[in-house]
């Protein structure tokens, strides 16, 4: 590195190795967002060669590994480099197993190892620990950020920062596939990497209903209840299937209740908002609504092409940006669909011995894309929201503008827009020969009032599900 490039702000040139990992740690912590430094860059210690040209970092476990090497190693790098002046080769090795229970006691167990992510070491007198049922791989790092679940990541980060304050319970809905899951782990990750003696609990609410009918067989409600009122974090998903079982309601009300007592806190799923769930007590929902609701919507174009390049980077392939890009145009519904679409492009690839195109993208998804253009048309739209608000399909086409007919035009061409290959001016000839502005201003407009309103967020998800059938 030449001087004329040097910042004016640069640290001293290290002496030695440990002086040359700290000072890369120190510009890092800088430069990163403290939550991603936390993570992925403070638990890691490094060996440097004497000549100070070779770095072997060293890391937990297999996951963390692949992580760093596909996210920071070239960062690293390329720190070490601006501190020496040379060129610097990072090498990563797993840490000795010693070192890592020294250093976190409680930390990088990989998933499924029967380990307790949720205790600190014991005894072996000690009673076996709650299992936070946890996925480590599930964190607020490996997740996407993109407007369709900005606000629910940020409400999400603020629970596993401040547990037990604002924001409880926290109540996430939103489609099938869509990320609700990922975010809850990863709320339950932060807080057992922030405070690794929390009692933390992931569970889907077909688990705590049967928990529920054991019990109740049993005659253990002592020992449920000492389950589930002594937590500091319970994450519930899917509670829609509490509907109509009314032990299993009152038991979770209880259990809600003692959380809250305790200040514990509660963040929970759903596939709609709390005051669209249907045989649920009304006590109950309004428990439900009294903490934060916030939707997590499908993933925007560009959002999906970031999961798409990610999600085949962590694989360990490349996908072109144009590939991704007409995966993600032809892929609209939700983060599994686009998943599911990545494994069989580079299933197909690797099969046929061919790199990832455009082309070879088409023929791996042609069933998909077969699918999808024989089911969702203009016209199959327009139908499907005039019966849905009650006007005549040739309202669509017209000119009259009372709101109870544009607004549902306005949503017809939101949808057309979200679930067909049709440009904007190729909507507005099938609206009655309107100008692509028109169309323009339509889908802005619904897109914005979606993420506001919580009515027409319920409505078009309706909607989307019934044109997908």
């Amino acid at each position: 590195m030449t001087a004329g490039t040097t910042p004016s702000h640069a640290p001293p040139e290290p002496d030695n190795g440990a002086e040359l990992w700290q000072a890369c740690i120190d510009q890092l912590a800088q430069e990163m967002p403290e939550q991603q430094f936390q993570t992925w860059i403070k638990p890691l210690s490094a060996q440097v060669s004497d000549d100070l040209t070779k770095v072997t970092i060293f890391v937990a476990n297999r996951f963390k590994m692949d992580w760093i090497r596909a996210q920071y190693s070239s960062r690293l790098a390329l720190q070490m480099e601006r501190l020496t002046g040379q060129a610097v080769l990072i090498e990563l090795a797993l840490a000795p197993r010693e070192a890592i229970i020294r250093s976190q006691p409680n930390a990088n167990i990989a998933p499924n190892s029967g380990v307790d992510l949720a205790a600190p070491l014991a005894s072996s007198q000690t009673p076996e620990p709650l299992r936070s049922r946890l996925n480590t791989a599930l964190t607020f790092d490996t997740l996407v950020e993109g407007s369709a679940n900005r606000m629910a990541r940020a409400a999400a980060m603020h629970v596993a920062g401040m547990p037990g304050h604002l924001y409880n319970p926290l109540f996430i809905y939103g489609g099938v596939g869509l990320g609700k899951t990922h975010l809850m782990h990863a709320v339950g990750n932060q807080l057992m990497a922030d405070r690794p003696g929390s009692k933390v609990l992931y569970i889907h609410a077909e688990q705590f209903v049967t928990d529920v009918v054991k019990a109740y067989q049993r005659k253990a409600f002592d020992e449920f209840k000492e389950r589930y009122h002594s937590l500091d974090l319970l994450l519930i998903d899917d509670v829609q299937f509490f509907a109509n079982k009314e032990r299993t309601q009152e038991e979770f009300f209880n259990a809600f209740e003692a959380l809250l007592a305790r200040k514990s806190h509660i963040v929970m799923t759903s596939d709609t908002y709390p005051k669209g769930l249907t045989d649920i007590h009304e006590r109950l929902v309004s428990r439900f609504d009294s903490g934060l609701t916030v939707a997590i919507e499908p993933p925007e174009l560009e959002m999906r092409v970031a999961i798409l390049i990610n999600k085949a980077q962590s694989e360990g392939a490349s996908m072109p940006e144009e590939v991704a890009f007409f995966v993600a145009k032809n892929v609209r519904s939700n983060v599994r669909e686009l998943e599911g679409a990545l494994r069989k492009i580079l299933a197909y690839s690797r099969f046929n011995q061919k790199d990832i195109s455009i082309l070879l993208a088409r023929e791996a998804l042609r069933d998909l894309l077969s699918i999808q253009n024989r089911q969702i048309s203009v016209e199959n739209i327009q139908k499907t929201v005039a019966d849905y608000y009650k006007i005549k399909i040739a309202d669509m086409y017209s000119k009259k503008r009372p709101a109870s007919i544009a607004r549902p035009r306005q949503i017809a061409m939101y949808l057309a827009k979200e679930l067909t290959q049709k440009s904007l001016p190729e909507i507005g000839e099938l609206f009655g020969g309107r100008d692509h502005t028109t169309v323009l201003h339509a889908v802005r407009k619904m897109s914005a009032e979606r993420q506001q309103m919580t009515e027409l967020n319920q409505q078009l998800h309706v909607l989307e599900q019934t044109l997908k059938g």
